[in-house]
């Protein structure tokens, strides 16, 4: 069934919901799910883990607004997209508060061959090792850049920027099942229906090498019940694999942005990207109206998040 929902305001919903998610997932990083049991995080909160205030984001909003403002200027460059990660990580350009933190091994790898002057689609790690979630992180801006296009070339465009960072097939087809799922909710299907719809997708797609092998890796989602498991059946590390399973599982399991949001946060472990993958979605399923705004006014640099967000939309597909 297809929600009646401005476009305007999905795309904003994603974006915004998506930082929203990362910020409200910082102060719980890494604590364990037993901890949120306990004291769950039912609200913006401030340092935690990392000792900042209420309202800071991660590098993976860091790296989604790189992306994003890459997006803007162009179609689709990888060469800028790849510098602009590189000021991130050595300028703190697109840093809550000028100084990059956080960040995985592998990205941080990549982002040293793109500075080196390795050409884009081949920076990215191809070690089975490598298959963390931060390709994943900052897949967002290109599901909502290209919702309109036909499905294969959305895959490649994931691929291809998946691919500066990340570039096992694991990687790329979670970035694919994500940039589906998303590009369904921007046309107004209920998630269900565009998980479901992704799976069919993705039955075409994946019956070829190198995708094919990884399927078996993936079997829970592809299952098309994942939203029936028991959410002590789902993991919240930084496996790629897990991090797709849990944002979608909290996707299908709540019926509004805030508890879905914060059924990520307290699944513990890798709360910032659980939370802010699961944001990304439910924002733009619910639209950019369900997000309570108390969250958005206090997040950092939310005036220039804004600017770029409407600079994003005019490039959009309407």
């Amino acid at each position: 069934m297809r929600q009646d929902k401005s476009h305007r305001d999905r795309i904003q919903g994603g974006l915004w919901g998506a930082i929203v998610g990362d910020a409200l997932g910082v102060p719980a990083k890494t604590s364990t799910r037993e901890k949120r049991g306990q004291d769950p995080v039912i609200g913006m909160r401030g340092y935690g883990t990392h000792y900042q205030p209420p309202g800071t984001w991660s590098h993976n909003s860091s790296l989604l607004l790189s992306t994003l403002e890459s997006l803007v200027n162009y179609r689709l460059d990888l060469h800028d997209m790849g510098q602009r990660f590189v000021l991130w990580h050595r300028k703190g350009c697109w840093t809550p508060w000028g100084e990059a933190f956080d960040g995985g091994d592998t990205t941080q790898k990549a982002i040293e061959r793109l500075e080196k002057g390795v050409e884009p689609v081949m920076a990215g790690d191809t070690d089975v090792k490598s298959n963390d979630n931060e390709s994943l992180i900052r897949i967002l801006p290109i599901a909502l850049r290209f919702a309109d296009a036909p499905p294969d070339d959305l895959l490649n465009n994931a691929y291809r920027v998946s691919s500066l960072t990340h570039r096992h097939p694991r990687s790329l087809i979670a970035c694919g099942f994500y940039c589906l799922i998303a590009s369904a909710l921007t046309k107004g299907f209920d998630p269900l229906d565009a998980y479901k719809g992704a799976l069919g997708t993705a039955s075409k797609a994946y019956v070829r090498p190198p995708y094919l092998t990884e399927m078996t890796v993936f079997k829970r989602f592809i299952s098309g019940q994942i939203h029936e498991l028991h959410g002590s059946d789902i993991q919240a590390g930084s496996n790629v694999v897990d991090t797709l399973d849990a944002s979608v599982w909290c996707l299908l399991n709540s019926s509004s942005f805030e508890e879905a949001v914060l059924k990520a946060v307290n699944l513990g472990g890798d709360t910032d990207t659980t939370a802010s993958l699961t944001g990304g979605l439910a924002g733009i399923h619910h639209g950019l109206s369900g997000i309570p705004p108390k969250w958005i006014g206090v997040l950092a640099k939310r005036d220039d998040i804004g600017r770029m967000v409407d600079r994003f939309i005019e490039k959009a597909p309407k």
